[in-house]
């Protein structure tokens, strides 16, 4: 009787994971992640590369919400800052955390920008600007999501319609992000846009990384360089003047490799808190090509980030008070992001690489973040 007893146990068991999981090869798998407030369902999808490294995505925000690295010693660790749960994910109070961010990533003054003689108003949600899409960014939409098995290794491909007017935008904007977990531990975002009317289009990923574990206290001690000469002066709301200025001579200068938290003080009071800025790369040709590189000292991991995009944005998690994943806090300077962009308030500064895209066109950019261990 016992043992029929366990049968049926393990039976029930059996089946209860058939239904919370779905197994999409050796190396992709899905799960559920709950729903959102509305009731949207919400999964998640495990990528495992050949190294064993793994990387999870939610669809809520086509969010990375962990990636595990072996460090030098081969230990996994997890180097993304995240939530446990989609009720974290899917509140107001979610810094953004591994989301993909548009419609405009970064800000636009005064939530205003004119595309052939016509005005346009956006939700304002950083007074006075308008912040990372708005109210209801792409960080909180559910996106359809597909498994891809590559030559290359595992992906998960995201689409997402965004619907003329939502938070104010033109067009019908048809968005496909693809994340690739590569077997050299390289994580490849490709992102594809179409409109049907002329719009602004600035998508990001705004993981925010700690090369010594998403628990592991701040990043002051990693040392970074940036492959950027210039940056974007900014307003006391973090609007860019329209000045394009030399990092030379200034705490911005990382150039040559040295610890984010070295000169750090510098940008102490508000609006910055820390680093929040918009660096103009070297590199403005449109091809792929090295922007930042990130080296943490006790985990050994050293972080390349690689892109198509004219500028990057370092942002320190200068407002971080969050209790993340496990109940860890995540407090000020705990993690990092590398934000590949066109520079903020390009819209309305003709002087800027322009964001605009129209009907016929397609909008078109790669971002690689490749982990190694030294």
């Amino acid at each position: 009787m016992k043992r029929i007893l366990f049968l049926a146990a393990v039976m029930s068991f059996l089946l209860v994971v058939s239904y919370a999981t779905v197994a999409l090869g050796m190396e992709i798998s899905m799960v559920s992640f709950g729903a959102t407030q509305n009731g949207t369902p919400v999964d998640k999808y495990i990528l495992v590369n050949d190294q064993g490294s793994m990387a999870k995505f939610i669809t809520l925000g086509g969010t990375l919400t962990e990636w595990y690295i072996p460090d030098k010693d081969g230990q996994f660790i997890d180097i993304v800052l995240g939530f446990d749960t989609v009720e974290d994910y899917d509140s107001p109070d979610n810094p953004y955390f591994g989301c993909i961010t548009g419609r405009y990533a970064n800000r636009i003054a005064n939530g205003h920008f004119t595309i052939d003689e016509r005005t346009y108003a956006l939700a304002i949600n950083n007074p006075p600007n308008s912040l990372h899409g708005g109210v209801r960014g792409f960080h909180r939409a559910v996106w359809q999501a597909i498994p891809v098995e590559t030559p290359d290794g595992p992906a998960i491909r995201f689409n997402y319609l965004s619907h003329d007017g939502e938070e104010g935008y033109p067009g019908n904007l048809d968005i496909t992000v693809t994340y690739t977990l590569t077997n050299d531990n390289e994580l490849v975002i490709e992102y594809v846009a179409t409109t049907d009317l002329p719009t602004v289009v600035n998508l990001t990923n705004h993981s925010y990384f700690n090369l010594s574990g998403a628990s592991a206290g701040t990043i002051l001690d990693h040392e970074l360089m940036i492959a950027a000469d210039h940056y974007t002066p900014v307003d006391d709301t973090l609007i860019p003047t329209g000045e394009i200025a030399p990092v030379a001579g200034t705490a911005l200068d990382f150039t040559t490799t040295r610890t984010i938290g070295e000169m750090i003080d510098e940008f102490a009071d508000p609006p910055f808190k820390g680093y929040d800025h918009n660096f103009v790369l070297n590199n403005q040709t449109g091809e792929l090509a090295l922007a930042a590189r990130v080296h943490d000292p006790r985990s050994g991991l050293i972080l390349e980030t690689y892109t198509t995009e004219p500028g990057i944005q370092l942002y320190t998690g200068n407002w971080l008070d969050h209790k993340g994943k496990g109940g860890w806090y995540y407090g000020q300077f705990q993690g990092f992001c590398l934000e590949t962009q066109h520079y903020p308030d390009s819209p309305n500064k003709p002087n800027f690489p322009s964001v605009i895209l129209r009907p016929g066109e397609m909008y078109v950019t790669t971002t690689i973040y490749t982990v190694l261990a030294e």
